[in-house]
């Protein structure tokens, strides 16, 4: 057996925990491999809409197992808060969801120091979800890292430590702050936690492998933020591509089977960064309108532009993408005319390439394809397609070299097309 992987290919808010509630009843097992409460998955059905931030997208469906994998970073009093919500709800979160014992844990100090390092940065700063998601990552390679697994183990002592080294840095940063309301709600959290499963992950999933199980591991943010191949320095501090899940639950890569990447029609982005098809006009705000593009975890406005193929290819091409899935695509029903970036102008040079840095002069290059102009909300087969619409599938296909399978025209888990049935 091998487990499938999906993930997002743009900068994030592409729409994967919907299409991790549409995939779950596939699958035996939902694990999350990397990131931490910065992710914010929304998902619909029954007239319900709940946003998912660490516990994984399977949680809904049935007696799925859910595992949060060592590549994660947890906050425990977000994750509290969390998951009340969803036991208020009527899901039981207890039996169905197992946490890796080497999951690094977000500590008071850490959003402390989040904040304390963006303030410092000024103009240069990142925009970060102020979360402590990078001072946490940063204490786990640093080997300063508080585990889950810490809980059973002298747990007073390592976080005394830990607080310690942080209440150091802030010092000399002379940065005023007070963790105490911030420090009781963590603490509730740690004690809220004890009553779950905590697992080696690792163990856990290869055994599940040799049973016959099948596993759908779970990515946050998108490949456009992976620290290593995304527009760096304004990405998130994990690896968000495909070999993430590997390290993130300790799969080898020739367990990896089919890598599904997920796209919005169009393209978005939240907080600073370079972004090349970003649009400043009425286009662009009424993308943000339809699209209903705010936050879900910070809540904040998404800057929107047109599909920018250039980063897509380079994204199917890091995370060898077996099959693709559009979001968002009834946000353009009403649109004229569709653009498609389809290269860069940097220094008068046409580049098809994602080239190392894109915070310059980049200037995209537009192709153009005439809108559906239709309404795609109540579509249930892609037989329903205005031909414009297939017009625009089959170009995308054609450029990105890998087949469009499922089409999202709303947010409800209903309104999902599948396209291929399977061979």
């Amino acid at each position: 057996m091998k487990v499938d992987v999906l993930l997002g290919l743009q900068w994030g808010d592409e729409g994967k925990g919907k299409i991790v509630d549409v995939l779950t009843p596939r699958y035996d097992v939902v694990a999350r491999f990397q990131g931490g409460p910065n992710a914010g998955h929304t998902l619909e059905f029954e007239g319900q809409k709940y946003i998912l931030r660490s516990i994984p997208s399977g949680i809904f469906q049935g007696d799925k197992v859910n595992i949060i994998g060592n590549g994660v970073v947890l906050d425990p009093a977000l994750f509290r808060a969390e998951a009340v919500v969803l036991a208020a709800s009527g899901h039981d979160l207890t039996r169905r969801l197992h946490i890796s014992k080497k999951a690094h844990l977000i500590l008071p100090t850490h959003r402390v120091l989040d904040a304390a390092y963006e303030a410092a940065k000024g103009d240069a700063k990142v925009g970060t979800t102020g979360k402590g998601i990078g001072p946490a990552y940063t204490d786990k390679i640093s080997r300063n890292g508080v585990r889950v697994g810490d809980i059973l183990h002298n747990f007073e002592q390592v976080y005394r430590l830990a607080k310690g080294k942080h209440e150091q840095i802030l010092k000399s940063m002379h940065y005023q702050y007070d963790i105490t309301e911030l420090e009781k709600e963590w603490l509730e959290g740690i004690e809220y936690l004890k009553q779950f499963t905590f697992v080696d992950s690792e163990f856990e999933v290869n055994s599940l492998l040799k049973e016959g199980k099948t596993i759908l591991c779970e990515g946050a943010q998108g490949t456009m933020l992976d620290i290593d191949f995304g527009s760096y320095p304004f990405v998130t501090s994990s690896n968000t591509v495909c070999a993430g899940a590997c390290t993130g639950l300790g799969i080898a890569p020739h367990k990896i089977g089919e890598v599904f990447g997920i796209f919005k029609a169009y393209c978005t982005r939240v907080g600073s960064g370079p972004f090349p098809t970003e649009l400043f006009d009425e286009t662009g705000d009424k993308m943000c309108t339809i699209g209903h593009e705010f936050g879900s975890v910070t809540g904040r406005k998404r800057r929107c532009g047109w599909i920018d193929l250039v980063a897509l290819k380079y994204s199917v091409m890091i995370n060898g993408v077996t099959k693709l899935i559009m979001m968002k695509s009834d946000v353009l029903d009403t649109f004229d005319t569709i653009k498609a970036c389809v290269a860069y102008e940097i220094d008068g040079e046409e580049v098809t390439d994602f080239p190392y840095d894109i915070t310059g002069d980049v200037e995209p290059v537009y192709a153009e394809l005439p809108g559906w102009q239709t309404d795609m909300t109540s579509m249930q087969s892609e037989n329903e397609f205005p031909e414009e619409f297939n017009a625009y599938l089959a170009f995308l296909e054609e450029q990105l070299e890998v087949p469009i399978q499922i089409v999202s025209v709303g947010p409800d888990r209903a309104q999902t097309i599948e396209r291929y049935t399977e061979e």
